[in-house]
């Protein structure tokens, strides 16, 4: 690399380095160098750009350091991290370690005094300075116990000062380093798992840290600190020439590395500062500037899934190759003792290995390899070997493997074996092989979805589904869903969920219905593979339909039996309702981390039971069932509130003002909860307020028992909202003599019910306050979080038909925000529209609910009035 003060492109004006340093003037020499570097990324070689970068910081510090009189100190400056690694990024740390030798006090204090002006010069200029002082002896002593020092010391570089003092270190690190080969693997190894772990141990994050995240720039150096500690060596290009790297690797390796240099260089330059994670906030701007356009969304797509290409290749390599070093250095590549399991395959150290170079001649070999995984339950991964013949088998394919028969087969051998759907499967998602065996998988890698809704790409997100189905049936993971596990003990055509399971999402980003496309994919995949015209049915009909449960739990009134009943008649068999309710459990838990809670699960598995209660029954008669559930619930409270000691003669008079609605409604605990705080309570001490979690559903529930008065439920939604409540349910019934029982299902922000017991009276209190009109109902305003702020949600409200008399229910879909709820309140208030329930739904930046309305003469709404009402709350929510 040319001096910089000689570059022909960067014409900054360097401060004279025989004057006291001027700090406006290497401030200005700072902007000079930042504006072109900046202007020099749309078209420099990322890797040029970013040794530019550190040698024009080697020169600005090497410059400095004269200029505040140290070179001839005991003293000299090494430049450490990404930076002794001789690469900068905008954003990026200088850390630097400054050497000291061992002088009078005297002499001490005035070095000290030099040191810190120099420093303090260095952060005037708002540079990201990471630096240590230390004594030859400190740094070896402290780097015996901290891997992060040790590891710094592998990989500095001189720049300034003592020679002398750096050649004494040098000499130390080569002859003296204080961890051998096997520790520092072995520690290099841990930190790596702990980072991953941190992440999900996914590559897939939707915001990923273009650093730290599986597949980053920290799997590639990891490899590279490793080698540098056991081959001494200071190129990872050397790792070719000692035979632990293939020439095709290396350049792979380099490629990755430049790609993810240069996303990292453009999101630096976006965020204007240090920033490692590719927030949704910058990926857009990130992608006009790597040159995907400005197509917003769209853009953003394509970028991310060349992204998550490059951070699986990455992955991969990083474990083939930190596998090499495991045999390497801790002296397990003894492979003759292995065990031979076919003509093809072995096992040793209980990984799978070929018995020879050309095992994937036959490119069958590929399935064979893992069905064979499934067949030997010792087998825990695939050997390094191996995982390169498999890689050079996988860039040679000229069409899917599905195409061939003998493959066909082998995967049906897999989808139907006990264990095929667990590791092996993992395994071929990890190294590519569902890509390469099914043209559709090939298209879903990578691919991300613009939202907040889905926190993984859809192949990470069908792995994960998959994986969930599969551990319904093992061991290892039993007790955790009861009722799934039950399902699937039963399934005598298991394979079906997993088909089902891997099709479910396969046709997203190509546009049209997914549900649709997958159905038809699912079905040409089953005739092709020779499955039964029943199998195929049954796949294409779960992957058409693998929303629909979903759908109907969480935004329709599942008490409504109607809404039971158009369930039960789409799904018309009980086969089909458990294949269902699996794919919906695993499909829900695969989606993100926070989705799943009790409060779904519960919601599922009612809809789940009264579903397979109705089609065990005669569907004609759905009314059976809700009159023996009334009964149900009326006999299992008496016996509660009896065995309290209240009367049964009292316990009648109060149900007596009761509607038939409020039993169905209710559970048999919740009854008893609400009618002996009602029977306990004088009239002059109304509302009562209850709060808990009866039903054990990890929710909250709130019950108003109350005065009927007009709008309660806008009062409610503005004091829940200003103590950062969500209502996700809401039940609005009335007795029959004038007063209402308001039962909400509410959590605190971070998805965790309310538990503290002074927190559930300061929410009593301010109820209390505001239906005593002692105070009027909060009105808080928020700002959107960060992550709202990139999504756009037009507001949509849809009339759905239903038979019920005296009543409208509507879906409103828009822009999830804070004080969605109390603005919507706020609004059927200024309508005189009475809300009787709701159904919040919350699905990533949007926000899908119901809501079943009647006028204050309790009829249904005329159009005239849905009409005015959906332009009242479009024009309220838009603007």
């Amino acid at each position: 690399m040319a001096n910089v003060q000689e570059d022909k492109d960067f014409h900054g004006r360097w401060p004279d380095r025989t004057l006291q340093p001027c700090l406006k003037d290497y401030k200005a020499l700072l902007e000079s160098y930042q504006n072109w570097s900046a202007a020099r990324f749309v078209t420099a070689d990322i890797d040029e750009l970013v040794h530019h970068r550190a040698t024009f910081f080697d020169q600005l510090i090497s410059q400095l350091w004269q200029q505040f009189q140290l070179e001839n100190e005991p003293a000299s400056i090494l430049a450490v991290g990404g930076y002794g690694r001789e690469t900068l990024h905008p954003g990026s740390d200088i850390d630097l370690l400054i050497l000291v030798g061992s002088e009078n006090a005297e002499a001490e204090a005035k070095l000290s005094e030099k040191l810190g002006q120099f420093v303090t010069f260095l952060w005037d200029l708002h540079l990201d300075i990471g630096h240590s002082v230390r004594t030859i002896e400190d740094c070896f002593a402290q780097s015996e116990n901290d891997i992060t020092i040790a590891t710094n010391l592998i990989e500095s570089r001189y720049l300034s000062g003592a020679e002398s003092l750096y050649n004494e270190f040098h000499q130390q690190l080569l002859n003296d380093f204080p961890w051998s080969s096997r520790d520092f693997y072995q520690a290099k190894l841990d930190e790596q798992k702990q980072r991953h772990q941190q992440y999900h141990s996914t590559s897939y994050n939707l915001e990923p840290n273009i650093k730290s995240s599986p597949g980053g720039l920290r799997d590639i150096q990891t490899v590279g600190w490793i080698a540098k500690r056991h081959f001494r060596t200071h190129s990872d290009e050397n790792l070719v020439e000692y035979g632990y790297m293939t020439a095709d690797e290396f350049v792979e390796l380099r490629d990755c590395m430049n790609w993810l240099w240069r996303i990292r260089f453009a999101l630096h330059l976006e965020a204007g500062k240090r920033e490692d994670r590719l927030l949704f906030d910058f990926q857009p701007g990130v992608a006009v500037r790597l040159g995907y356009g400005n197509d917003g969304k769209a853009s953003v797509e394509t970028m991310m899934k060349d992204y998550f290409k490059v951070v699986l290749r990455v992955s991969e390599l990083n474990q083939m190759l930190l596998q090499f070093f495991h045999q390497a250095i801790l002296g397990t590549q003894d492979l003759q003792h292995a065990e031979h399991i076919s003509d093809d395959f072995a096992v040793a150290n209980k990984l799978l290995t070929a018995r020879h170079d050309n095992v994937f001649d036959n490119h069958c070999n590929i399935i064979r390899a893992f069905v064979c995984i499934a067949e030997h339950p010792q087998i825990q991964g695939i050997h390094s070997n191996t995982i390169r013949l498999l890689r050079n088998a996988r860039a040679q394919l000229g069409e899917p493997l599905s195409h061939d028969p003998e493959c066909r087969d082998l995967f049906n051998q897999l989808i139907q074996h006990p264990r095929g759907c667990g590791l092996p499967f993992a395994l071929m998602h990890h190294h590519s092989v569902l890509a390469s065996y099914l043209s559709q998988w090939q298209q879903i890698v990578g691919q991300m979805q613009f939202d907040l809704f889905h926190a993984y790409t859809v192949d990470e997100h069908t792995f994960r589904l998959v994986r969930n189905l599969y551990r319904f049936s093992d061991e290892d993971y039993q007790d955790q869903f009861p009722l799934c596990e039950k399902l699937v003990a039963q399934m005598d055509r298991r394979y079906c969920l997993y088909l089902a399971g891997i099709f479910h999402d396969i046709a997203k980003g190509r546009g049209g219905d997914h549900s649709e496309l997958g159905e038809m994919d699912a079905r040409n995949f089953c005739h092709q593979h020779g499955y039964s015209e029943d199998d195929a049915e049954l796949v294409a009909w779960l992957v058409r339909h693998h929303l629909t449960m979903s759908v109907t739990a969480q935004k329709r009134d599942i008490h409504d039996p109607e809404v039971i009943q158009d369930f039960a008649n789409q799904v018309s068999t009980l086969e089909r309702l458990d294949y269902l309710y699996c794919l919906t459990v695993a499909d829900i838990r695969a989606t993100n981390q926070s989705l799943w809670n009790n409060w779904k699960a519960t919601l599922l598995e009612e809809l789940y039971n009264a579903t397979s209660y109705l089609l065990q029954q005669d569907t004609n008669k759905p009314t059976l069932d809700i009159r023996q559930r009334i009964n149900e619930n009326k006999a299992s409270a008496m016996a509660l509130l009896l065995s309290a000691g209240f009367e049964k003669a009292e316990i009648q008079a109060l149900w007596g003002r009761f509607t038939a609605d409020y039993f169905f409604r209710h559970t048999a605990e919740q009854i008893s909860w609400h009618s002996q705080h009602i029977l306990n309570l004088p009239s002059e001490q109304l509302p009562l307020i209850l709060i808990g979690d009866e039903n054990n559903y990890g929710t909250t529930e709130l019950f108003i028992y109350h005065h009927e008065e007009g709008h309660l439920f806008a009062s409610v939604a503005g004091v829940l909202d200003s103590q950062q409540l969500n209502i996700l349910d809401a039940q609005i019934l009335a007795t029959r003599d004038g007063f209402v029982m308001d039962t909400f299902v509410v959590l605190q922000r971070d998805g965790k019910p309310l538990t503290e017991h002074h927190r559930i009276e300061e929410v009593k209190q301010q109820l209390l306050d505001v239906l005593h009109k002692r105070i009027p109902v909060p009105s808080t305003k928020r700002p959107l979080s960060r992550r709202m702020k990139n999504f756009s949600v037009a507001t949509e409200v849809t009339f759905i038909p239903s038979k019920h008399h005296g009543r409208t229910t509507f879906e409103l879909v828009t822009l999830d925000r804070p004080g969605l709820i109390a603005k919507l309140a706020a609004i059927l208030q200024q309508q005189n529209v009475i809300l009787l329930a709701a159904k919040i739904t919350t699905i990533g930046e949007q926000a899908e609910d119901l809501f079943i309305v009647t006028t204050e003469q309790q009829t249904a709404l005329s159009d005239k009035q849905k009409k005015t009402l959906k332009a009242k709350i479009i024009k309220d929510l838009e603007f």
